[in-house]
């Protein structure tokens, strides 16, 4: 309460502070007219509810001739309108306390008042019970701040990065930097927002991160960087995703890949939320290959089980033609998924759909076996297996009565990628028919290390592109490969993946500039000449480097249990990448354009629409 008017906060008063005189400021959250006739006495009047950001008082208008003017005056006040409320703290008649309010104990009797600000009738109220679409809520974002959920997450967030500066700055010695926002285009990752400047055909790029300012930083001398920064990438907007966005960028030099690892494990012990419960440290590790065959996918989500189980032995000698063909087949495997009380709890429809999905999205024909009540296995192939192939493949997939299996074949990460995208669907379904699979409060990190570090481009098979960023460093048992078959080289590339969503990511650093511009020149074909600044900074005396980033918005969402960063943004933009309070972008005039020496080229419709 200091350097502000009023004496206490709406969610401070407790019994303590019955017989106090104080004033309140705050919005006009309901009105309500009560009477109440009891043993002893009756009570009558109008009282109404005070909000402001630290919660909710109770506030008594006075019924008698002296205080008509304030009995007038909060009487009338609309819902959401700004109040000065001076009064004294009493006690609430016995029986009407609220034990669900903080401030549930007392009440506060105005002797004065003051409307600061009226309120008109708003496009929606201020409840959290209240739904409203999206859009709308965007589009009055300033309305939908007040809700008690979004009130709560920006606090939250607030108080987590405050400790994240803490541990960082006064306790491991960090400097926190600002790295420009204006820059040039980075060859390779996402696509980036251009801005024109002055000179003729010259622009700027946004930044997608300060990859290459923290770099240079380290060949600077600071030894340790860390920044709360804004970046940018010209995507379409996902739920987990938006084109500005905020990460907590760390880079250190001398470190290795287990440094980084133990300082962002301290890092978030240290500020995680201690409503949220503890988490345990070291995170459990997995590399790529692991991630892919027993979970599907380089982000998985190790709160259930329902692991992907290679069966290829046990079906190895079996008459099956399809099985056979993928067995000859390079890479060639037979993998399945067991979906506990699947028969149980899975509909028909809910099975089609899962076949639908694996078809759809991965090519991928599924095949289902079930196990009976008595024991026995259903499926189009049990005709084709014996007794002791059906009882080594219970075995193998540990099936119950009831269980469904979901069994695939073919090219290792084509089967893989479908039974991990099943696994999550079939976790979906059997949730939303009542099994708890997945632990809402629960938080499983996990590091997914020894990524590849370059990828086959999906235009052009034959050429290659960076897996994260083309500043990471290959492997050291891989080093030699970089130059004679990069494919197969492995990155000291790292993520960091929480409840399957990837929270962080990060590398050890390429300090050789030989070694940077072989990666940018022979292997990745790209002009190295953009790098220039990078690659002679590398040859000044650049010392081994590595650091990550964390996604803040994201890392946020996933401990409020927010159905989208949007949630946890104070100002985000919409699904398609518009600030729909603000109807931004917005057109500029030819005149503001001309300086920039750019010129739009309006299609049609546009310009007829322009011309009215």
């Amino acid at each position: 309460n200091s350097f502000v008017f009023r004496t206490n906060t709406c969610g401070e008063l407790r019994s303590a502070h019955v017989g106090q005189k104080v004033t309140l400021y705050g919005w006009v959250q309901y009105q309500r007219m009560f009477f109440l006739l009891c043993f002893s006495w009756i009570r009558q009047g109008l009282f109404l509810v005070l909000r402001d950001f630290q919660g909710l008082t109770q506030i008594i208008i006075p019924q008698d001739e002296a205080h008509s003017h304030v009995k007038k005056l909060l009487s009338n006040a609309p819902v959401e309108s700004v109040v000065r409320v001076t009064g004294v703290v009493s006690p609430r008649p016995p029986g009407q306390e609220n034990p669900k309010m903080p401030t549930g104990d007392i009440e506060v009797k105005a002797e004065t008042a003051e409307i600061l600000n009226m309120c008109k009738k708003l496009p929606f109220e201020i409840k959290d019970f209240i739904k409203k679409s999206e859009a709308l809520r965007m589009q009055y974002r300033y309305l939908d701040l007040r809700s008690l959920q979004l009130q709560h997450n920006l606090r939250l967030r607030s108080r987590v990065v405050m400790r994240m500066r803490e541990y960082l700055c006064n306790l491991h010695g960090f400097v926190d930097v600002e790295t420009p926002t204006l820059f040039k285009r980075t060859p390779g990752g996402a696509k980036e927002f251009l801005v024109p400047s002055r000179e003729a055909g010259k622009f700027y790029s946004l930044p997608q991160s300060p990859q290459q300012f923290k770099q240079l930083l380290m060949v600077g001398g600071l030894d340790r960087y860390f920044q709360v920064a804004r970046c940018y990438r010209d995507e379409g907007s996902r739920p987990d995703r938006q084109p500005e966005f905020t990460q907590i960028d760390i880079e250190m030099s001398f470190v290795d890949q287990a440094g980084i690892q133990r300082l962002i494990e301290g890092l978030l012990q240290y500020s995680w939320p201690e409503e949220k419960g503890s988490i345990t440290t070291p995170f459990p590790s997995v590399t790529y290959e692991e991630a892919l065959a027993e979970y599907g996918t380089d982000k998985p989500d190790t709160r259930f089980g329902m692991k992907i189980v290679d069966i290829s032995d046990v079906l190895r000698l079996s008459d099956i033609q399809f099985v056979q063909n993928a067995l000859s087949c390079p890479r060639g495997t037979i993998r399945a998924i067991c979906i506990p009380q699947g028969v149980r709890y899975l509909k028909n429809k809910d099975l089609e759909s899962l076949r639908e999905s694996a078809k759809s999205q991965f090519n991928q024909q599924i095949m289902e076996i079930i196990r009976r009540p008595d024991g026995s296995l259903k499926s189009l192939l049990t005709k084709f297996l014996g007794e002791k192939q059906q009882s080594e493949l219970i075995q193998a997939l540990n099936m119950q009565v009831d269980d469904v299996v979901l069994l695939a074949a073919g090219e290792h990460k084509q089967v893989c990628s479908a039974l991990g995208s099943l696994r999550l669907l079939g976790a979906s379904l059997l949730e939303a028919a009542g099994l708890a699979l997945r632990d809402p409060t629960a938080f499983h990190f996990l590091w997914v290390v020894d990524f590849p570090l370059f990828l086959p481009k999906t235009e052009n098979p034959t050429e290659l592109e960076s897996a994260h960023h083309p500043f990471t460093a290959p492997h050291p048992s891989d080093a030699d490969l970089l130059y004679s078959d990069p494919t197969k080289v492995r990155s000291q590339h790292y993520d960091l993946v929480l409840n399957g969503n990837e929270v962080g990511g990060g590398s050890i650093r390429i300090h050789s500039a030989e070694q940077q511009r072989f990666v940018l020149e022979k292997v990745l074909k790209e002009d190295s000449e953009v790098l220039s600044h990078l690659l002679e900074a590398l040859e000044s005396g650049a010392p081994p480097h590595g650091g990550i980033a964390l996604g803040l918005d994201r890392l946020i969402s996933l401990i409020v249990d927010a159905p989208s960063i949007r949630d946890v943004i104070a100002f985000p933009k919409s699904f398609r990448g518009r600030d729909l309070m603000a109807n931004a972008p917005d057109y500029v005039t030819a005149e503001e354009l001309e300086p920039y020496h750019v010129q739009v080229s309006w299609p049609l419709e546009e310009k007829e629409a322009k011309k009215n």
